[in-house]
């Protein structure tokens, strides 16, 4: 017998230990993180030419599959997107030749010659995101291959990677699948689990050839897991990304140490003369977005909500506020950031130059951050004045613009950069103009749908206090891509449903350092209960509400040592049974001790 090439081919498809762990459920058959490091293929796609046995390379089975044949193929298929080395595959082949064929990206040949025995990959060679495995042998002679499995390389610093310590789960009585929103909740938290990497294994940039990728490349100058924008490409951090993906981090995992690690490499980045950050960390190493700079700060400020690190603010503080100089000294005397066109990159949109009304809603979130309150109340009154459109009901992407952006305006509602509540209300209506079937069409790129904008403008919508609108929008786009799309959805900034329905839905946000204040406002968006919790260093928060015979039924399990402020939504007053600590109402709120509560409201 004898191999005359052997190709490894992927196709991309969607899909610290601390000791709160969250509590078991049915919600864990969602949980897509498998249980051991190793993983063996779940089922066979498809085989192609003449293959004897190609079932028996499929769990549970234990055996070995012949190819005979030029063109002979087996497709594995591991169930679910992964992203690892190929850790073994065994072979049994002679006198193998070259074909110097297939080297684009997502294709390996294996070095010649080959001789029987077992195959791993290097470091270098894993391959990104993938859920299909092609085999093919490009000579008439057989070759038997077996024990075919993977090593799991992402959360390198985890033992259990299925130890999350959030959870949610709902019931949706309107999508065809009533587990849906649970499976979206759980699938961010999956993908931002295959977007944590060691520090080590980037993307090599540019990619080598003939092999079409090299993933051993240095992603800043910090040992231990980074947070990157994909488990495929770019596999490398982009701080805009982070502003959905940490906040995944928070609510699944507790996990803000690769959030830490990729806000000390853009740091690191910092231009000593300008104080200007890059628009990505390396290899890349883009420079030239005042947006991502912006990013870079409101990072490290929710940073250090969720984990009270303060000695990492302290660290950076000087490079933090030489940033934020760089951003403030473009505001000129309409009150306004006039981005330079030298850095007006952002997520790939198109005129991000000018008085950009997203680049003025994030640097008024940065300056919020760094407590400047005089420089963000300017810059808050120049954005209404100049950049409110009466007409639309919203803001327009420039003060001469007619057009109006998806993310500008659905950050403004974020950062509450708005007046009034009714701003926001016809924000949220505005922004359903856009829609499409599938997700909304984003004017500031024509005919794209972006996954990053779109979860700021489901939280827009949740703002708004237009709940079912936003749970509308997820069915759409995210109920889309569970439905019908095929290609990688591995990035973490795509993870914007799964913070959101632990903020709104249940409603639960941090107000403090790891939630020593806290605020519980479900939004109830026509949903009939929904439970879940997260976790910080104070301990397990938890929450579980439910609608019978028209009263609002809310359980609340969280710190002691915390103190809340609770807003229902309903119109009668508030029951609460449990706890020990006197209740207070402050301007309709309730005010609460940390403990364990039942609170009830006729809705």
């Amino acid at each position: 017998m004898h191999l005359g090439s052997l190709w490894i081919l992927s196709f991309s498809l969607l899909f610290i230990s601390v000791d709160a762990r969250a509590p078991p459920g049915p919600w864990d058959r969602f949980n897509f993180a498998p249980s051991s490091r190793i993983v063996r293929p779940e089922g066979l796609h498809s085989s192609g030419g003449n293959v004897e046995a190609p079932e028996q390379l499929v769990s549970p089975h234990d055996g070995s599959a012949t190819l005979l044949g030029n063109g002979s193929y087996i497709v594995l298929d591991f169930g679910q997107e992964v992203r690892s080395q190929l850790s073994s595959l065994f072979l049994t082949s002679l006198n193998p030749k070259l074909v110097p064929t297939m080297d684009s990206d997502g294709v390996q040949k294996l070095s010649l010659p080959l001789s029987s025995g077992t195959i791993m990959q290097t470091i270098g060679e894993q391959r990104g995101g993938f859920r299909y495995l092609t085999i093919i042998s490009n000579d008439n002679s057989a070759v038997t291959i077996s024990n075919v499995s993977l090593h799991t390389t992402w959360m390198p610093h985890w033992d259990d990677l299925r130890a999350y310590n959030g959870y949610f789960s709902a019931r949706d009585p309107v999508f065809h699948d009533s587990d849906f929103l649970t499976k979206l909740w759980y699938a961010g938290a999956y993908t931002v689990q295959t977007n944590t990497i060691d520090s080590h294994q980037a993307r090599q940039q540019p990619c080598p050839s003939p092999t079409g990728w090299e993933n051993n490349a240095s992603g800043g100058p910090v040992n231990g897991p980074i947070l990157v924008d994909g488990a495929k490409r770019d596999r490398n951090i982009w701080p805009g990304d982070m502003g959905i993906s940490s906040h995944t981090e928070l609510v699944a995992l507790n996990d803000l140490l690769p959030t830490k690690n990729s806000l000390a490499v853009m740091f690191s980045t910092q231009d000593p003369d300008t104080g200007s950050l890059q628009y990505s960390g390396p290899p890349i190493n883009a420079k030239g977005s005042d947006t991502y700079i912006g990013w870079s700060l409101i990072g490290t400020h929710n940073y250090y909500l969720y984990t009270g690190d303060l000695d990492f603010v302290r660290l950076v503080w000087t490079n933090y506020t030489k940033a934020l100089a760089f951003l403030e000294g473009q505001v000129d005397s309409t009150g306004l950031m006039n981005v330079p066109q030298a850095f007006s990159n952002d997520w790939g949109r198109d005129n991000g130059e000018g008085y950009n009304s997203a680049a003025n809603a994030i640097l008024y979130q940065a300056n919020l951050a760094a407590t400047y309150t005089a420089n963000a109340t300017a810059l808050k009154g120049a954005y209404n004045n100049l950049l409110w459109d009466d007409t639309t009901g919203m803001f327009r992407d420039n003060p001469t613009s007619t057009l109006h952006p998806q993310d500008g305006n659905s950050l403004a509602v974020l950062f509450n950069v708005t007046n009034r509540q009714s701003q926001n209300a016809a924000i949220s209506k505005g922004l359903t103009n856009f829609w499409t079937d599938i997700g909304p069409l984003s004017p500031e790129l024509n005919d794209t749908i972006i996954p990053f904008v779109g979860g700021f403008e489901v939280q827009a919508h949740f703002i708004a206090g237009h709940g079912e609108r936003a749970l509308d929008l997820l069915r759409r786009a995210a109920g889309y891509h569970f439905d019908h799309s095929y290609t990688s959805h591995s990035h973490g900034w795509a993870t914007g449903p799964t913070p959101a329905l632990t903020f709104f839905v249940l409603g639960l946000t941090l107000t403090s350092a790891q939630g020593v204040t806290w605020s519980l406002a479900p939004v109830l968006s026509g949903l009939d209960a929904a439970e879940g919790g997260l976790t910080t260093g104070l301990g397990w928060f938890g929450i579980k509400w439910e609608i019978r015979d028209s009263k609002l039924m809310v359980s609340v399990d969280v710190p002691k040592s915390t103190r809340g402020t609770i807003r229902l939504p309903g119109t009668g007053p508030v029951q609460v049974e449990g706890g020990t600590s006197p209740l207070t109402l402050q301007n309709g709120d309730l005010e609460i001790q940390g403990g364990t509560y039942t609170l009830s409201q006729v809705l």
